[in-house]
Parts: C-alpha cells; structure tokens; sequence
C-alpha cells in the first residue's frame, strides 16, 4: 500500500454529509467512521466496530477508547515522522479524551469529518497541530 493510494482513498470522502457514528462514503460519516472507512478500503477488511460513544469532544473522565483502538489497528509513529495517508488523532480540550481522528494528505492538510460539514480538506494549522494526541500509519504503509 502506498500513500497515494491512502490519500486517494481518503479524497473520495471529500462532500460525504456527517452523519454521527456513520461510516458509508457519499452517504454519511463522522470523523471515526471516515478513518474506519478508508481503512477498510486501503486493507480489505472491515475495521473494529466501535462501542456507542458520544459527540462531546470535552468529554472527560471517560477511557482512551480512541487512542487504544489506533494502538490495535494502527502503527504508531512519532508526531513528527507523520506524513501524507497517517492517521492523527486529536485531543480538542485539556484533559478531554482524544476523540477526533483525521487523514494527513500532505504535511500540511487534513482530511477529516465535523460535524456541521462534510468530509473536507483543510489547514493543519497551529490550532489543530497542538490538539494532536498520536500519530498512527496504516499497518500496510510502505516507509
């Protein structure tokens, strides 16, 4: 597997509607469910189901279930090793859980689901860079 074929992969979410816990491309996704879908794309094989889980992002006092799936099913890197087709996960708030996830597409640009917005490109800008809580490549990944 190659990181264009991750980016491109990803990129084929871009307009899907949010939809909470969903995971269908051009149909509906949350943020998980995008990083689940592209996964399932890139290895062939579905992803984990997750548990319900809120849509808080200040969530606290709540397990790791994010970062313990990524450890699961995902390498982890170095936030700085990270690179086009990695997957970031991120903390929004101080003592929060880390409940967003997103797809590098360049050293610059994420691709990821909000809600209120579809699956969308955007700035990794500094806002987002301290919010990040991991940095995880696809098992499959070529260095």
């Amino acid at each position: 597997m190659t990181r264009e074929r991750v980016v491109a992969a990803a990129q084929g979410w871009i307009g899907t509607p949010y939809q909470h816990q969903a995971a269908w491309r051009g149909a509906g996704c949350d943020c998980l469910g995008f990083v689940r879908g592209v996964f399932a794309e890139v290895c062939g094989q579905p992803a984990e189901a997750p548990p319900p889980y809120s849509r808080d992002w200040a969530e606290a006092f709540a397990s790791e279930t994010m970062l313990e799936a990524a450890r699961r099913h995902l390498r982890e890197i170095a936030v700085a090793d990270a690179g086009a087709g990695d997957v970031l996960i991120f903390r929004m708030r101080a003592g929060a859980i880390a409940k967003h996830a997103a797809i590098l597409s360049a050293p610059d640009r994420i691709i990821h689901a909000c809600e209120g917005a579809p699956v969308c490109e955007v700035s990794l800008g500094p806002r987002w860079r301290r919010s990040i809580a991991g940095a995880f490549r696809f098992p499959d990944l070529e260095d």
